[in-house]
């Protein structure tokens, strides 16, 4: 079978992209020699059939995402696995009630949420994100409460000695919090000990607690936990876990709540 001079370029693409985790178009120019348009259209036809995440400047392999222990940018993680997190955002968005005082963490998959509670009325949403504070700036029925502090670049989050002197003074009674790792042994983890720290103090001061992250997170541990599986109120996933992860939270009482696919 013989390949067209395009489908043989964007198979040695695609395995450059495997190669390397990621790739940006500047990179494809010098690598391949096409021009930029050929670059971003041949990026956006291995989306549609191959295992890629396309990205602002560039695109990621799917597989390097699920197997890294790095913690990626923002930017680079927000389009991963996004069907799910939308579902996701909108089944914790289901659990928020007319007064509540609502705490979003960092991450894609509480962005999501940010834009799904747009919509709600008389709600306070507590953050020490500044870019979920940024999505909530237009949402008239939300009052939004920003941690201060200093900010990681990869997640926009805020920490450090300001944010927990505010932490120290507000009450929540809803929080969602990201993860990026989730394991039996290590419970709920982050990559950033000062966004894990934040985290844990802001736990101290919510009455209900509800994990939420995407199948892609479980079995794996980032290098600091946060809290042990058993001090979560519930889960909120994407879709509905078995084997050990599902016992484990039946052992220790915590709710699996998950997000109910959209009919076609």
């Amino acid at each position: 079978m013989e390949y067209s001079k395009s489908e043989l370029r964007r198979s040695k693409l695609l395995e450059l992209i495997k190669l390397h985790g990621k790739i940006s178009v500047q990179e494809i120019i010098e690598a391949i020699g096409c021009s930029e348009a050929t670059a971003r259209r041949d990026l956006d036809l291995l989306e549609k059939s191959g295992p890629i995440i396309r990205t602002i400047g560039g695109a990621i392999y799917e597989g390097a995402i699920l197997q890294s222990a790095v913690e990626l940018p923002f930017a680079d993680k927000r389009f991963f696995q996004q069907q799910g997190k939308e579902r996701i955002a909108e089944a914790a968005a289901n659990l928020v009630e007319e007064g509540d005082i609502v705490c979003l963490t960092g991450g894609t998959t509480t962005f999501f949420i940010a834009r799904a509670l747009k919509k709600h009325r008389h709600i306070t949403i507590v953050t020490n994100a500044v870019n979920i504070a940024a999505e909530l700036a237009d949402a008239d029925g939300v009052q939004v409460v920003v941690i201060g502090g200093v900010m990681r670049a990869k997640s926009y989050e805020l920490s450090g000695p300001l944010a927990e002197s505010v932490i120290d003074k507000i009450n929540v009674t809803k929080m969602f919090l990201g993860v990026d790792g989730v394991s039996l042994e290590h419970g709920f983890t982050m990559h950033s000990e000062l966004e894990a720290r934040i985290a844990q103090l802001l736990i101290e001061r919510s009455r209900q607690v509800y994990a939420v992250f995407d199948q892609s997170k479980l079995e794996k541990s980032a290098l600091f936990t946060i809290i042990p599986l058993h001090q979560a109120t519930g889960v909120i996933m994407n879709e509905q876990p078995e084997g050990w992860f599902a016992q484990a939270c039946e052992e220790r009482h915590v709710a699996i709540h998950t997000a109910v696919p959209v009919a076609e």
